[in-house]
């Protein structure tokens, strides 16, 4: 097996791959997604684990932490061990008119504002594996809604286009001062840099993002509870297109 310097395995690696940033929805995923899952990994607190998904097939759930460092190098060392299809299940501010919280997008493009993708030779922006990004959209499109908690209401619309991809969470300089261009409907910090390594790498990347906050005129962030049963519904909708 070869050596990484940040993923330490503990368990097999399948060669499809869901990649959420918190490890704690790692944990959730494999709970929620995975039968019989063991750890994968849990060095540098980047858990991940793998175990057998509802087709049967062997699936690893790895988390990469906040931004597009951290995902560069758990992309890079999950590639060296031999992943071939990743789809990242994370989440985003919604910045087009028209979203609830909860909702599902299935990411076509990132624009890549960070240092990152750009720093891989990304363009302007970076696209996601056709195929793949059909396939989720097809999911999730066919994926039953759920009921949430806290008022949020059903998890009913899904939409699908370009992401902007930043270094910034918090931003001194006031939400993000830049406008972004006007078919951005959502901003996140990893999509960009699995694109691009997407791109560089024998890797088919695709992404799907719940909205966990309200980012327009409306304001608001998602309740804990709701983020959960979104999350396992993303979580859902990914497995459903690597199969």
């Amino acid at each position: 097996m070869p050596t990484t310097l940040h993923i330490h395995p503990t368990a097999e690696l399948a060669e499809r791959v869901l990649l959420p940033g918190d490890p704690g929805r790692a944990l959730l995923l494999a709970q929620s997604l995975l039968a019989r899952p063991l750890m994968f990994n849990h060095n540098r607190g980047l858990w991940g684990y793998t175990g057998a998904a509802a087709d049967g097939e062997p699936l690893t759930i790895q988390s990469t932490g906040m931004g597009g460092p951290s995902a560069a190098i758990v992309i890079e060392e999950l590639l060296r061990l031999g992943a071939r299809r990743i789809v990242r299940v994370g989440s985003c501010g919604a910045l087009a008119d028209g979203f609830e919280l909860g909702d599902t997008l299935v990411v076509d493009q990132a624009i890549a504002t960070d240092g990152t993708s750009r720093a891989l030779g990304a363009a302007e922006r970076v696209a996601g594996d056709p195929a793949l990004t059909e396939a989720l959209a097809l999911a999730a499109a066919a994926e039953p809604p759920i009921p949430l908690e806290g008022g949020v209401g059903d998890v009913v619309a899904v939409r699908q286009g370009a992401v902007v991809t930043t270094d910034l969470f918090y931003d001194p300089a006031g939400e993000h001062a830049d406008p972004p261009p006007g078919d951005a409907l959502a901003i996140e910090m990893e999509t960009a840099t699995l694109f691009q390594l997407g791109a560089l790498r024998d890797l088919r990347a695709g992404c799907v993002l719940v909205v966990s906050d309200l980012l327009g005129a409306r304001r608001g962030r998602i309740e804990p509870e709701a983020m959960e049963a979104a999350a396992i519904r993303a979580g859902k909708i990914a497995v459903t297109a690597l199969s």
